[in-house]
């Protein structure tokens, strides 16, 4: 029955948006990263976004696959423009350890993705916002 059925909590894993150089446009871009600070590889993993604003309006729904994301390791997912972030960022993560199934929404409030929201994230050298 419905008791009997076990969600798995989703730990160390997250997603942040990181301000990065963009030496081939010589412009620094914000871009999605998915971290792995577990010491578990990701499998089959799925990333679906979205955004949406106060007033209605929508962005683009984005799908993004990956067949593996190694232990204590971080993949690049995509480039998010700072027109978004007045809107609400969801990321919602879909990925298997193992036979187990995890699901999880992370969601950026809107105008909680700036420079003065960074701090050092895990696995990576970098700063970044991170979404948890």
């Amino acid at each position: 029955m419905k008791k009997d059925i076990s969600i798995p909590v989703v730990k160390d894993v997250y997603i942040a948006i990181v301000k990065e150089w963009n030496k081939d446009f010589t412009s620094h871009d914000w871009l999605v990263y998915l971290i792995n600070d577990s010491l578990d590889p990701l499998e089959s993993v799925m990333i679906m976004s979205r955004g949406k604003h106060k007033d209605g309006r929508k962005t683009s729904t984005f799908r993004h696959a990956f067949k593996l994301v190694a232990a204590k390791s971080a993949i690049k997912v995509e480039l998010i423009m700072e027109e978004v972030f007045a809107f609400e960022n969801e990321f919602v993560l879909t990925y298997f350890i193992g036979p187990i199934l995890y699901d999880h929404v992370y969601t950026a409030a809107a105008f909680s993705i700036s420079e003065e929201s960074l701090k050092t994230l895990p696995v990576m050298d970098q700063e970044g916002v991170l979404l948890k």
